[in-house]
Order: C-alpha cells, then structure tokens, then sequence
C-alpha cells in the first residue's frame, strides 16, 4: 500500500479523504496539520489505534519540519488540503491567508521538489503531488454564462481566492520548471459531516436549531454549485491514480442553488426532522448587507474528469443534503465542541455587526 502525506488532515474534507482512504485502505496516511479553529482531531477519532495513521502537529510553512517527515516516512503521494479558505475571514485578515495559502504552499513545494530529486528514478516516476484548490480562482459569472473549464482564465476576487490562484500557480511552475509530477484540483462548494459552522450549510443548520437569525447576504439569489464532500474525495483519489501529470481538473457537484434556496431547504428539512409546534425555521430567514467583492455565481464545468477519468458526482443535492442535517443532528456533542467562545465572537463579528 502507498503512502501519503497529507496535509490539513484534521480540517473538513481532509478528515473525510482520510477516513475513506483508511476504510477502503486506499492509502497508508501521515497527517500533518496545524490544527487551526477549523481544524478538530475529533474528526479522526476511530482512527485511533490505526498503526497505518499517523497524526503530526505541525505547519506546512515549516520546511524543516516537511523534509524531516518525507525523510521518515518517505511518502508516494503529496496531498495538499491545507489551507484558510473562508471568504469573509480573509476581508477581515488577509495576511494569514497570504502566510498559509501562497509561503505555505511554496514551502511545501520546496521540501518536496528536494526530496522527489533524490529519490531513485523508479519512485520519481509513481510520486505525485496534488493541489487541492477552488472554483473561486475563476472569478464570477453572470446567470447565461458558461461553467468554468480548466482553460478558464483567472480572476479571483477575494483576497482567499487570490491567494488560492497564486498557490496554483506555484504548483504549475514547480510542474514547468522542475518537472515536479503535480496534479490539481478545483472543486466547487463543499458540503457534509464534519464541516466548520462557519460555511453556509451547517451555519444556518446550527443557528435554526438555536432559534437565531439565518444570515442571507444581499437578496440570496447568489448561485452556487454544491459538491457532496464523499463525492469530492473520491474524485481526488481517482486524480491520484489516473490523472495526467501536470493537468488540472475541475470537480463539480452538478448541483447549482441560490443561497435562498438551499436555505429554504435547509428549513424544510429541519420541518420535518425536528418540528417544533407551530413553528417554522424559514421564519428565521434574515437578510443582511452584502459582503464587499461577493460573486454572484459559481459553475464548474467538469466534463474533463468525466470524460477522461469516467468520474461523475453520485449524489444529488437533495439526498445530500439531508445526510448533511441529519449528521449535525445526530453529532450534538461535536457542534458543542466546535462552538467556542471564539466563534461565538466571530459571529457577532461577521453577521450581527455587519453594517
């Protein structure tokens, strides 16, 4: 079995990469992880006792820290999921963005363009390193344009979509100038178990439980394209296996939704597993003042990996959609552990002080 450093491991989709990787024992895993507030060990919990994963506290920015595991584990596959990668806290706080997405991947980059140049030619040949990026380097399109393709050029709008475009492009270069056998991917929104609650989905599940205002910027027709976590890493290991060096590959979920919509039915879920007497969640729906550079729409066209690699997403928004409130239903004790004081302060910072 190969192994695989992976890192921000412990955050939403890594954990559920890793988890998947390790019941279908894809992949032997090193998780290294700086465990940031969106990060949460809890995630890998029945991992524990697992001799064929290892956790290591530790930033991808450290390049002594990363040559010291390639040289110990020696790893096959490089997995970068580590990342900051909410909008609105890179508004707030571009610098940790620039810090972790643009010197944290260039670092990372460096430790492993040393190590891959003294493995023997035989291993060169199986390593692979892969990127894991976003739909938002592409920028924002009207309602009649066409999804983003692989060609698409960039025009990221956020410092966090700025950031992520300029650890791409990184990527690329390293692929160009070193022939350092790179893979990325472009994903299009996640959702889940085991997502932060700052992200849309399980924000407003969380916030309607409690009876608290659901947060809709602007007029809430801002469209997303919504991609079921499970469906995401599996397409990133098919990447890994089949995936042409060099190339990238957008990842979409097929699944387009306004911000109202999926709030909508996010309430009418709720309705359904959790009613409370006269009451309905979607009179909790609050709209607030829009966030500044917001895209209006998200699309990914992911007829590339389809077409070359046989993958398509296997779940509909509407079934995911429920598995995602149930999980956060049934997972009480993980919501109470993530909701620190913190958060609580990053909320009223964000939405209730939003002017």
């Amino acid at each position: 079995m190969l192994t695989a450093l992976v890192t921000g491991g412990a955050g939403f989709i890594g954990a559920n990469f890793i988890l998947l990787a390790r019941k279908n024992q894809w992949l032997n895993i090193i998780n290294l992880d700086k465990l940031t507030y969106a990060s949460n060990l809890e995630n890998l919990a029945e991992l524990r006792g697992d001799s064929n994963y290892h956790f290591v506290h530790g930033d991808i920015a450290n390049v002594e820290l990363v040559s010291y595991l390639l040289d110990k584990y020696q790893p096959d596959i490089i997995i970068n999921f580590a990342a900051e990668s909410h909008v609105d806290r890179s508004i707030f706080n571009p610098q940790i963005f620039i810090q972790t997405n643009v010197v944290g991947t260039f670092n990372l980059l460096e430790a492993v363009r040393f190590y891959w140049q003294k493995l023997p030619p035989q291993k060169q040949q199986q390593f692979r390193f892969l990127h894991v990026s976003t739909d938002e380097v592409y920028g924002s399109l009207q309602i009649d344009e066409p999804a983003f393709r692989e060609d698409t050029l960039y025009a990221p709008n956020s410092p966090y979509a700025a950031s992520k475009a300029a650890a791409d492009h990184f990527v690329r270069a390293y692929y160009h100038t070193y022939n350092l056998p790179t893979l990325t991917t472009n994903c299009s929104n996640n959702y889940g178990m085991r997502q932060f609650p700052e992200k849309l989905i399980p924000l407003i599940i969380l916030n309607a439980l409690d009876g608290q205002p659901l947060p809709i910027y602007g007029d809430g027709q801002n469209i997303r394209d919504w991609l079921y976590v499970i469906d995401h890493c599996e397409a990133i290991y098919l990447v890994i296996q089949q995936g042409k060096i060099g190339e990238t590959y957008n990842i979409g979920g097929l699944n387009e939704q306004t911000n109202l919509t999926v709030v909508t039915k996010i309430c009418a879920i709720l309705d359904e597993l959790a009613p409370k007497p006269n009451f309905s969640y979607a009179s909790l729906i609050t709209f607030i003042p829009d966030r500044p550079g917001h895209d209006r729409r998200y699309a990914i066209d992911c007829s590339k990996i389809r077409r070359e690699l046989s993958w398509q997403p296997q779940e509909n928004f509407d079934s995911g959609l429920r598995k995602t409130v149930q999980w956060y239903l049934d997972n009480s004790e993980w919501v109470n552990q993530v909701r620190s004081v913190a958060y609580q302060n990053w909320l009223q910072q964000n939405y209730k002080n939003r002017k």
